[in-house]
């Protein structure tokens, strides 16, 4: 079980600060989210954040590109520092390329769906990604409500998974907090992105500590087979 806090609930002002103490506190992945203005109505940053941070932390950076161009930004973000790149499976025919210029930028490859695409839509690239990213809210902002209705996908996804003896992530991301993350852990996932309800506490090590125990127990009461 993994556990990511999000840097778009940290501190904007003291970055390097706020990645630092996510690495003390126990974070597994320090997850950025990458928004264009127009795949999503929001901005957010761009490789030079992941730049500057790359040699604040020795945390994987799980790099989330919400962008209608994400071609023009892999091999950026790949040399400021990024260990995972994701990219949207509503791009259509643009996702198998990606895919592989991920790959042979010597990355982990990630899939991003968003709630109202149907998870079918993410079968045919489930044998040549690392992760696959079932959003729980709609993209584009933080603290938003989680969408009880992306559960199923997380069980299908978890199913394709073990059906195909496949060793892909299952991380969700969107209103993560410990009673919607121990949700999703019986559903089938193992990596977590929780912004505010990580970077918003005070004590973030007891934050993540309290997260991770309740995933663990979630995926101990999983349906099996």
């Amino acid at each position: 079980m993994l556990i990511a806090p999000s840097l778009l609930a940290a501190n904007f002002g003291r970055f390097a600060a706020e990645t630092q103490r996510a690495e003390r506190a126990g974070a597994d992945w320090l997850h950025l989210d990458i928004m264009d203005g127009h795949f999503v109505p929001n901005i957010s940053f761009g490789p030079e954040v992941v730049r500057v941070l790359r040699p604040q932390t020795r945390l994987p950076l799980d790099v989330h590109l919400m962008c209608s161009r994400p071609e023009i930004l892999l091999e950026p973000f790949a040399k400021a520092g990024a260990d995972h790149l994701t990219v949207h499976v509503e791009l259509g025919e643009k996702v198998m390329p990606l895919l592989w210029k991920i790959r042979a930028l010597g990355k982990l490859v990630g899939l991003a769906i968003n709630p109202p695409t149907a998870i079918a839509n993410v079968l045919p690239y489930l044998e040549r990604i690392d992760l696959l990213l079932v959003m729980t809210v709609n993209p584009g902002f933080g603290g938003q409500p989680f969408i009880a209705e992306t559960v199923p996908k997380i069980q299908q996804a978890a199913a394709w998974r073990h059906q195909k003896k496949l060793k892909c992530r299952i991380e969700v991301d969107g209103g993560i907090n410990l009673s919607t993350a121990a949700e999703c852990a019986r559903a089938g996932a193992d990596t977590f992105v929780s912004g505010t309800s990580l970077f918003g506490r005070h004590n973030l090590r007891a934050a993540i500590r309290q997260m991770r125990a309740a995933v663990t127990a979630a995926a101990g009461n999983r349906p099996k087979g």
